[in-house]
C-alpha cells in the first residue's frame, strides 16, 4: 500500500487487475440496476395509465362542450334569421319560443311561452325567419297554442307575388304541402311563383310571404286547376318564432277616418265662405 501510494510502478499492475474486475462490477450491480429498471417501469406505466385516464375525461368534456356549443351556434343563427326578418317587418313584434307540439297526428298545433301577460292577441299572425307559420287560436296568461297554416282546418288568403292573382290557400293535414283552391283552370300561375298574404279578411297583414307554388296539373273540362305549393316557414324545424302586432287599420276603419277628415274638411270650407261673404256685405 505504501509503495502503490508512493509510487506509480504498480500503476500498470492496477489497471490490468481493473480490466479483469469490471465484469464482476457489472454482475454484481446488475440486480440492482433491474430493480431499479423494474421500478421505473411499472412507474411509468402507472403514471401513462393515469394520464390516459386523465385525457379520456378531458376529452369527453371537450366533445360536451363542442356539443353544447353547435347547439348555440344553431340558436344564434336562428335568432339571428328571426333578428333579420324582423328589421323587414314594419311591425311590432315579440319573440317567442315553442314549448310543446300537440300529439294528435289529425292536428297541427303548438305551444309557445308567450301569453297575454306580453300582449298576445287572438288570431295574432305567428312567422318564422321564412314565411308565415299560423296564427294564435287559445291564449293563456303564459302561453298561447298556435294553429299551423298546414292545418286542414285552417285556410290564409293570398295572392301571387308575380301579378297579384288572388286565392285561398288551405291546409291538407300535410306539413309539407299546401293546396290552393278554387284557382280556375285558364289563371296565370305556374310552379315557382311565390305567394304572400293579401290582407284579405283582415287577419293576415299583406305581403308576408306564405308559400312557393310547387305543381299545376290543368285538367280540361275542370273548372279548377289542382295546385299544390311548399310553405315558405319551417314548420316542422323552427323553434323560435315571431308574434306580429300590426298597427295597420282595416278597410272599413280607414274609410270612415277618410270620411270624417272630407266633412271636417267641407265644414272648415263653408265657414271660410260664410266668414268671406260676411265681409263683402
Amino acid at each position: 500500500m505504501l509503495v502503490d501510494a508512493r509510487l506509480e510502478v504498480l500503476k500498470p499492475v492496477r489497471s490490468s487487475l481493473g480490466m479483469v474486475l469490471t465484469p464482476l462490477y457489472w454482475l454484481g450491480d446488475l440486480p440492482v440496476r433491474a430493480w431499479a429498471n423494474s421500478v421505473q417501469m411499472f412507474s411509468s406505466r402507472t403514471d401513462l395509465l393515469a394520464e390516459n385516464e386523465q385525457l379520456r375525461a378531458e376529452t369527453l368534456l371537450m366533445q360536451r362542450r363542442l356539443q353544447k356549443l353547435a347547439t348555440l351556434t344553431e340558436q344564434n343563427v336562428r335568432l339571428r334569421e328571426l333578428l333579420n326578418s324582423s328589421a323587414l317587418i314594419d311591425d311590432r313584434v315579440l319573440v317567442a319560443e315553442l314549448i310543446g307540439i300537440d300529439p294528435n297526428p289529425y292536428t297541427h298545433r303548438v305551444l309557445i311561452n308567450k301569453g297575454s301577460s306580453s300582449g298576445v292577441t287572438l288570431g295574432q299572425p305567428v312567422l318564422d325567419a321564412r314565411g308565415v307559420m299560423g296564427q294564435v287560436i287559445e291564449v293563456m296568461p303564459y302561453s298561447s297554442r298556435v294553429l299551423l297554416i298546414t292545418d286542414s282546418n285552417h285556410s290564409v288568403p293570398v295572392q301571387v307575388n308575380r301579378n297579384g292573382l288572388r286565392a285561398i290557400a288551405s291546409g291538407v293535414g300535410n306539413l309539407e304541402s299546401l293546396e290552393l283552391r278554387y284557382v280556375t283552370d285558364a289563371a296565370d300561375i305556374r310552379e315557382g311563383d311565390l305567394l304572400v298574404t293579401s290582407g284579405m279578411g283582415q287577419r293576415f297583414p299583406v305581403g308576408y310571404p306564405v308559400a312557393v307554388v310547387s305543381e299545376v296539373q290543368r285538367n280540361t273540362g275542370q273548372p279548377f286547376a289542382r295546385i299544390q305549393a311548399l310553405p315558405a316557414a319551417n314548420l316542422n324545424r323552427s323553434r323560435y318564432m315571431l308574434l306580429v302586432f300590426s298597427h295597420s287599420k282595416n278597410s272599413m276603419q280607414a274609410l270612415d277616418e277618410e270620411v270624417q277628415n272630407a266633412l271636417e274638411d267641407a265644414k272648415q270650407l263653408l265657414k271660410a265662405t260664410e266668414t268671406t261673404a260676411a265681409e263683402a256685405q
